[in-house]
């Protein structure tokens, strides 16, 4: 096959999660720019909303919808939804996600609570209700987005338990998924950041950024386009013979 058309993404739809800002709204760009409509979600539907007008612009059909991955019933009118517009699901992206930062000794069970329930519950559930779609139509994609704190563990002055165990958790689902639906042409693969500034880790940024270009061999942070190429890569043919794999994207920090 043509390798252009191994990356064409035209006609494909794509969930994403936590699609309207940061990291999911650059992989929803970069998936739009290869032709892939889209359905944006999130708690707050509003920024979907306008993250889904402009998205149109690229000459895409675009959905925006409000849901809590935490919530089964929400992310069941999802698919449904999105199934009902478009006809087919082809790619999902499990982006959305939290964290929480408290020593271990002092974080409450509900803090930790809220980062697992988000982070890995979130996209157990999410996988769940699009891939029982996805069996059925004998193909698809899923992306999760863990992190390259998922791999390793972190010094004391970095205080989020409960993020790295999630993430670490996305990347062992992501693994057992794959080996489960395999049989079902459904290739389930993962993301791991490392530093880009976000609404989310711009303040941890701020107050470490010498000491993480330091530490990247790179010698910067994460670009606003630099998760592009990876999202297409998975969400693509051209990644047919790719599941279970963890794809970082960190400058280096982990080599």
């Amino acid at each position: 096959m043509n390798t252009k058309k191994l990356f064409d993404l035209s006609g494909r739809v794509a969930i994403i999660t936590g699609g309207s800002i940061g990291l999911g709204r650059q992989m929803a760009e970069g998936l739009a720019e290869m032709g892939a409509n889209l359905v944006l979600c999130a708690r707050k539907k509003e920024p979907c909303a306008q993250a889904a007008d402009e998205l149109k612009q690229l000459g895409v059909k675009t959905l925006a919808l409000s849901c809590d991955v935490k919530d089964p019933d929400q992310i069941r009118e999802v698919v449904e939804q999105t199934a009902s517009q478009f006809g087919r699901i082809d790619v999902l992206i499990n982006n959305a996600g939290t964290a929480w930062g408290a020593p271990v000794e002092e974080m409450r069970l509900e803090q930790w609570d809220k980062v697992i329930d988000t982070n890995l519950t979130g996209t157990f559930l999410f996988s769940q209700a699009v891939g029982r779609f996805m069996v059925r139509q004998r193909r698809g994609k899923i992306i999760n987005i863990a992190s390259v704190a998922g791999m390793r563990g972190a010094p004391p002055e970095f205080q989020a338990i409960g993020y790295h165990s999630s993430k670490g958790g996305v990347i062992a689902f992501t693994k057992d998924l794959a080996c489960k639906w395999g049989i079902h042409n459904i290739q389930v693969n993962a993301i791991a950041p490392g530093w880009f500034p976000t609404r989310m880790s711009e303040v941890m940024i701020e107050r470490n950024r010498d000491a993480f270009l330091k530490r990247i061999p790179l010698g910067r942070l994460g670009s606003d386009h630099d998760l592009k190429g990876a999202a297409v890569f998975l969400a693509s043919d051209a990644s047919d013979f790719v599941t279970g794999h963890v794809l970082v994207v960190d400058g280096g920090q982990t080599a």
